[in-house]
């Protein structure tokens, strides 16, 4: 496999492979947990071959993928990687709670740290935006965070481009999922729609009954027959191109600029290859604008509305403040 090419998010300092992997399916979520000792095979193969950002969160299969990433990146692995982990959803009684209040932050930095069987975080995202506390408060404990040397950088994940502005004004942010400006670093995930992109309706329709993909808007089945049509373009493409659906959709993202970082997931060695063949697809202008046609006629929200986005991620002033 061809090695991965680097690229710098945010102006901070940090610098990642110019693809990364998402963890989240190695735990569960997409179906069964996978074998402990074919997740770590798979995490050496990824460094072996380049690829240096590692993205997981401390909800991911309740605290099971922030172990797996400490077994697997103990010794001389860690010192290759950047590592980046997710605080401030919290599962509980059927029902997700988002929290980002000092004391809460830096609980859960702690236990991130002892799950990963590591000093410091390399980059540390706020995973849902707590609209109960100024954005500035949850900055100002991360930044003190950053001063004592547990983490390195910050992000954000799902905000609106007003919570970014406030949060930056604070400490400097190097990667956000959503908006492209001040400077930031994009983390693109779910860059082949939860997998949709790979194989379209045929992967839907093969949902274990415990994957949560099958509650998704998009994946339902009003949807799913009419997305079809979406992925049938982008397969006829990719036969033109001589490349996979998957590694088209991949190449449209890291034509979208030098600062941003597709993640996609995987469980497999095979599609670890094929993700990073990606890199050397080549699209021209018009290749582009017939993708993103294709995309427009998508239909379905990522998520249901039992999810915060950024579409309702501003916070209160930071004048209305007063700690519990």
């Amino acid at each position: 496999m061809a090695m991965v090419r680097r690229i710098k998010l945010g102006s901070q300092g940090l610098e990642v492979s110019a693809q990364g992997m998402g963890c989240f399916g190695m735990t569960g979520g997409y179906g069964p947990a996978k074998p402990e000792a074919d997740m770590i095979g798979l995490i050496h193969g990824a460094v072996e071959s380049g690829i240096t950002l590692f993205d997981t969160s401390d909800v991911y299969g309740h605290y099971a993928n922030e172990v797996l990433l400490g077994k697997a990146l103990k010794g001389g692995w860690r010192q290759r990687v950047e590592l980046a982990t997710k605080f401030g959803i919290i599962y509980g009684n059927g029902r997700a709670e988002v929290r980002g209040d000092p004391a809460y932050v830096r609980a859960a930095c702690e236990a991130s740290l002892k799950r990963l069987d590591t000093p410091c975080i390399d980059l540390y995202y706020q995973h849902r935006i707590d609209t109960r506390v100024p954005i500035e408060i949850t900055m100002g404990e991360l930044k003190k965070l950053v001063e004592e040397g547990k983490i390195k950088y910050i992000g954000l994940s799902e905000a609106s481009a007003s919570t970014i502005r406030r949060a930056h004004a604070v400490h400097p942010l190097s990667a956000v999922e959503i908006e492209w400006e001040l400077g930031i670093g994009i983390v693109a995930y779910g860059p082949l729609g939860q997998g949709f992109l790979g194989s379209g309706a045929k992967m839907a329709e093969n949902l274990a009954n415990d994957d949560f993909r099958k509650r998704l808007p998009r994946f339902q089945p009003e949807n799913i027959e009419h997305n079809k049509t979406a992925f049938e373009r982008v397969n006829e493409m990719a036969a033109r191109k001589g490349c996979t659906p998957a590694q088209l959709a991949l190449a449209w993202v890291h034509h979208q600029g030098n600062d941003v970082c597709p993640i996609p997931g995987t469980t497999r060695i095979e599609n670890l290859k094929q993700n990073i063949g990606a890199l050397a697809v080549k699209l021209t202008p018009e290749e582009m604008a017939e993708l993103e046609r294709f995309a427009d006629a998508v239909k379905g929200d990522r998520y249901g509305a039992q999810a915060p986005t950024w579409k309702n991620s501003d916070t209160p002033p930071l004048s209305s403040w007063k700690p519990e």
